[in-house]
This record gives structure tokens, C-alpha cells and sequence, in this order.
């Protein structure tokens, strides 16, 4: 059997998920006309306590949206040096926007309220480009599924209101945070303007992310979409899917965490493993041993058809999902075990 752990987004719809996107209402989207749509949107704003909300066809033009809402060209945002924004986007901060990123070593993709003050650039201090927006990542994609202590996240909150700037958070795995975590989506819809959800990681659906937030922001996010070629049609089918997995999914991911600790484990006590990032939700980075064959490590894996995800350096990543199986689990273990 093949196991895929390189990401959470080649998961497949489940028989019930294609059951719902079969038999969705649809309508034409441009002209905010297909009930599934609206459905989702309606839903999605009433669980963060937002606004309003609105369907994007990826993760990435969701936050190139958000960040072109809440900026004008010239302008410079604070994020983490892992932040997906700037590292997996294409170059979209500035291409889209005209805006560039400044840039903070925080630690496991996540930053702090002391150091988003520090950078700062002062605002009468014309000769740099004026801070406009902070956009935090939670879960932490390439900081290893990381959940961000939300007492910072409040602080955070302060500075950029004691600042005049805006506040968006890149939410592709908070759905993963806030199994793990007591906060609740109305807290996270209070503490920020502007939120991205993904549909297509854990939740499990084909496509789709939502960008949810204040209506001052929400009222430029239409033309936006379409600016950046979002618009799309009879897409009820896919967002059926999406509010099947908000409502079949979500709280399931407990599992995926169970699994990935699990792993964690079986890693740390293999010889070619010198260190495994602490593990929180489903995604799991490890480093290989200076001795250790990184090509070497992962064609054993491949000749078990197992599949994960190399960052470099002898850096390895793995992130469990729907789709990987307790069986594919327990032969994964095995593996890890007889190695």
C-alpha cells in the first residue's frame, strides 16, 4: 500500500464528502448566487463571530486578498521568516501588492508582541517604507505544525491597535490549533481583521479557502477576488465539500496529532534520527544524523512506498492527514522499528 505522508493536501473526498458535492445546490458565484456558497460563507463568518466571509479557490490568493486589502504599494508588513506569505506564495507580497516583508527570526514560525514592536518602522521616518500590517501563521507550516500561545496573540492584538495596523492571520491549519488548544473560532474572529481558512488540508475537501473578517475590510475583498482572477462560477459543487468536512472532519484530527506523537517517537529512537521537532498537531520535521545518507534514508522509505517530504540539509518532514490509515500506521511504525 502506498503511504503519502508529504502533505495534508492529497487527501481524496471521502464516499460522504462526494455524496454532498453531487447533490449541492449550485448557482453562479460572480453574481453571489449559488446557495452552497453562501451556505459556507454564512457559516463560516457565524463561527469565527465575523462579518462576512468569502470563497477563494486556494490558500494563496486568500492571503495575497487580505494583504492587498489591508496595504498600499510601498508599504511593508511584519511576519515571521518562515511566514508562508513570503516563502511559498511566489513572490506575491510584491507582486500583487507592491509591498514588501520585514522580517523577524521568531522561533518555530512564530513571533512576539515585543519583537513585532521593535519592527516597527516609524511612521514620520519617511526614508523607510511605512509598517502597514502584521500577518502571523498558525498552525506553522514550515515551523513544524506549531500553535501560538494565544495570550501573544492578544498581545500582539495591542501593539497593532496602540499602531494603527492591521492584523491578518494566515489560518491554512487552524482548524488543527484549535482541536489542541481551548480557544474557540469566536475567540481568534475577536482578536483579528482579517482570517484564512483552508478547506483542503485537514478538513479533506478538493479545493477552497475562505477569507473571514470585518465588513470595513470584507467590503474590498469582492473586487479584490476578482482583480486576482477568483471569480468563479457553478463552484457550489467544492464548497459543499468544504462545509462537509467543517462538519465531518474537523474534530477527527485528533487522530492525525495521535499518529504524528506517535511517529515522533519511533523516530527519536531511530539511529539515523538526530533530533525531532516537538510535535503538537500533524506535522512532524526531524533532522538526520551528519552520518546519515538523506538520499540514502529516503529510498528506503520509497522502496516501502513511503513518502515523505525533504526540506534540505538532512532536514525530512511528515504530515499525517485523513487518508493515512491506522494500518498504514501501524506498517509505517513497524518500519521505523525493524530499520
Amino acid at each position: 500500500m502506498k503511504i503519502d505522508l508529504r502533505s495534508d493536501t492529497i487527501t481524496k473526498p471521502t464516499p460522504g464528502m462526494l455524496d454532498a458535492m453531487m447533490h449541492a445546490e449550485v448557482g453562479d458565484d460572480v453574481y453571489k448566487e449559488d446557495p452552497s456558497v453562501n451556505k459556507l460563507e454564512v457559516h463560516i463568518a457565524e463561527l469565527f463571530g465575523m462579518d462576512s466571509a468569502l470563497y477563494f479557490p486556494t490558500g494563496s490568493m486568500t492571503n495575497q486578498a487580505a494583504i492587498k486589502i489591508h496595504t498600499q504599494p510601498g508599504e511593508q508588513l511584519i511576519a515571521d521568516k518562515y511566514a508562508h506569505v513570503y516563502n511559498y506564495e511566489g513572490g506575491g507580497v510584491s507582486f500583487n501588492s507592491g509591498v514588501s516583508c520585514k522580517l523577524i527570526d521568531g522561533h518555530r514560525g512564530m513571533i512576539t508582541a515585543d519583537q513585532v514592536e521593535e519592527h516597527i518602522n516609524p511612521p514620520d521616518f519617511y526614508h523607510s517604507p511605512l509598517t502597514s500590517l502584521v500577518c502571523l501563521e498558525n498552525t506553522t507550516n514550515k515551523g513544524g505544525g506549531a500553535c501560538y500561545d494565544f495570550r501573544e496573540i492578544l498581545k500582539i492584538r495591542k501593539v497593532c491597535d496602540d499602531n494603527g495596523l492591521g492584523f491578518h492571520l494566515d489560518g491554512a491549519r487552524l482548524w488543527n490549533a484549535l482541536v489542541v488548544t481551548d480557544e474557540s473560532p469566536k475567540d481568534y474572529g475577536a482578536a483579528f481583521d482579517t482570517i484564512s481558512v483552508c478547506l483542503s488540508k485537514g478538513l479533506g475537501a478538493p479545493m477552497g479557502s475562505v477569507l473571514v473578517g470585518k465588513q470595513k475590510f470584507m467590503d474590498k475583498a469582492m473586487r479584490v477576488r476578482k482583480v486576482l482572477g477568483g471569480g468563479m462560477r457553478q463552484v457550489g459543487f467544492a464548497a459543499a465539500a468544504g462545509l462537509y468536512g467543517i462538519e465531518h472532519h474537523w474534530q477527527r484530527m485528533a487522530d492525525d496529532h495521535k499518529r504524528a506523537q506517535e511517529l515522533s517517537i519511533a523516530l527519536n529512537q531511530h539511529p539515523d534520527v538526530a533530533h525531532v521537532e516537538p510535535v503538537e498537531t500533524n506535522i512532524l520535521i526531524f533532522n538526520l544524523r551528519p552520518d546519515a545518507d538523506e538520499l540514502q534514508f529516503i529510498e528506503r522509505l520509497k522502496a516501502e512506498d513511503i513518502h515523505i517530504s525533504a526540506l534540505g540539509k538532512g532536514k525530512l518532514r511528515i504530515v499525517t492527514h485523513y487518508d493515512y490509515t491506522e494500518a498504514m500506521h501501524q506498517h509505517f511504525l513497524a518500519f521505523l522499528k525493524n530499520a
